[in-house]
């Protein structure tokens, strides 16, 4: 398997000038743990993630030491932090120059480049531009969707995982396309992600099974009731809490 098919597409970004607040926003929005930074032309030019609001003035977190420590740290360090702890702009608190992969990076390459450099995503990059963004969340539903005896993701499964994206995309009043992942093979789609409403995982569903060439659909999207946080599981998950 390669980035491409179990990346997220339809990729949440940010500007590098746009403030704090925007960037937490977006992240509460689309549950989200970070953002690809990219500038007016799309280019990719940084990752704010939530670790980087961890030290904050305004939460009281930022990073204290005593006087003698201060000493050894340096100034150049403690400027540093002291941007980060109080940036007004994602620029300021971003890690810039952030690693990126092609659609046609083999899985096994993604996951040395996460482990190397300690990251939890990877920007997909296409002539310069962000196409897509693998986390970890995306391989271990990759995992999770796996048969036991693995077989290698076809042309006809590219097609079909294209076409289910592209219909999502065209049902957005209804379908969080940014929320939803799609992994297939051999025929076989299943949906991850989670919804604000029950009746939307059984819509994908429908909408799944509507796509030529699907032979099957397993649909574990959890249902998160908005105002009291209560997580009901999605068919696939409810049927083996029952079973067992």
């Amino acid at each position: 398997m390669k980035a491409s098919d179990v990346m997220t597409r339809n990729v949440i970004t940010v500007a590098p000038d746009a403030s704090i607040r925007q960037a937490v926003g977006l992240m509460l929005q689309h549950r989200i743990s970070g953002l690809p930074v990219v500038d007016s032309t799309g280019r990719l030019v940084g990752v704010v993630t939530e670790g980087d609001f961890l030290r904050r003035a305004e939460t009281g977190t930022q990073r204290r030491r005593t006087r003698w420590l201060e000493f050894f740290t340096g100034p150049s360090r403690m400027a540093d932090e002291y941007i980060r702890s109080h940036g007004r702009r994602v620029e300021e608190v971003m890690s810039p120059d952030p690693v990126s992969i092609s659609q046609d990076t083999p899985l096994d390459e993604v996951v040395s480049a996460m482990e190397k450099h300690r990251i939890k995503r990877l920007p997909v990059i296409t002539d310069g531009q962000v196409v897509g963004i693998v986390s970890r969340a995306n391989l271990v539903r990759a995992l999770a969707s796996l048969d036991s005896e693995v077989r290698p993701v076809t042309a006809e499964d590219s097609a079909i995982r294209e076409h289910i994206l592209v219909e999502l995309a065209r049902q957005s009043a209804w379908a969080p396309k940014n929320l939803i992942d799609v992994i297939v093979r051999n025929g076989t789609v299943d949906l991850w992600g989670v919804v604000t409403a029950p009746n939307q995982t059984e819509a994908l569903t429908v909408l799944v099974e509507n796509i030529p060439g699907v032979k099957q659909v397993r649909n574990h999207v959890a249902w998160v009731e908005p105002i009291s946080g209560i997580v009901s599981y999605g068919p696939e998950e409810a049927a083996q809490q029952k079973a067992s």
